[in-house]
């Protein structure tokens, strides 16, 4: 692992400092499609279809409640070949939780991606973004990295296909290292997502899983949240 820590603060991780990256082409720009799942199912395989269209891989963040309602297309993102994210049991605010409690959150969802598809997950995104140093010391001590977002798509918003392609290529956060927000469940992602692709392909970005953008030892932070090589 690596040093997590300003401080006394401890971060997760925002975004990624390339620039010395060992197993990615650090002449070329790549960011980071994620999606979370804690509702709703109708587009996830329209989502998926679209990005074998475009042989991309990205990174499913589940609740353990959607494991549970959609077990079939928990082992159809892992069959398509994307990196399978933990997204906490029951979407609770983090931060407020005991040590126990939050290990339970996180394990018990490791526990029933592990059961139906034989994958080790260790990616791990907190519900709405909440944390504190406490969990974050949580996280790594259940073999995962915390990970949020520094593109959000506002997709949950409900704007509107448009909206969504335009917050994301245009966002001013967007950089070669970028984790962007999405969200299968969300009424327009799918009509949006397409477009977010090729948009972000003229601007010479490659679109690579979370789990080959990180790094997962030999790194510290910066008070921003971006994750620097050491």
């Amino acid at each position: 692992m690596g040093n997590c820590s300003i401080g006394s603060r401890k971060l997760p991780i925002y975004c990624v400092d390339l620039s010395k990256k060992t197993n990615l082409d650090t002449s070329k720009k790549y960011v980071s499609i994620s999606f979370d799942a804690a509702w709703g199912d109708e587009d996830t395989i329209k989502i998926l279809d679209i990005l074998d269209k475009y042989n991309i891989k990205t990174t499913f963040f589940m609740t353990g409640g959607w494991v549970d309602s959609y077990p079939d297309k928990v082992l159809e993102i892992y069959n398509r070949g994307h990196d399978l994210g933990n997204h906490s049991q029951n979407h609770k605010e983090m931060s407020k939780l005991s040590v126990n409690e939050q290990k339970d959150e996180i394990m018990s969802v490791a526990n029933k991606i592990k059961e139906i598809t034989g994958y080790t997950s260790f990616l791990f995104r907190p519900p709405y973004g909440d944390y504190n140093s406490t969990l974050i010391d949580t996280v790594y001590g259940c073999n995962f990295y915390p990970i949020e977002w520094d593109v959000d798509s506002l997709d949950w918003k409900d704007y509107g296909t448009d909206n969504i392609i335009k917050t994301v290529t245009t966002h001013k956060a967007l950089k070669n290292g970028s984790i962007i927000l999405m969200h299968n469940g969300a009424k327009y992602t799918a009509e949006a997502l397409e477009s977010v692709i090729t948009g972000l392909q003229s601007q010479g970005y490659e679109i690579v899983p979370v789990s080959q953008l990180i790094n997962t030892e030999n790194f510290h932070m910066d008070g921003t949240g971006l994750q620097i090589p050491d």
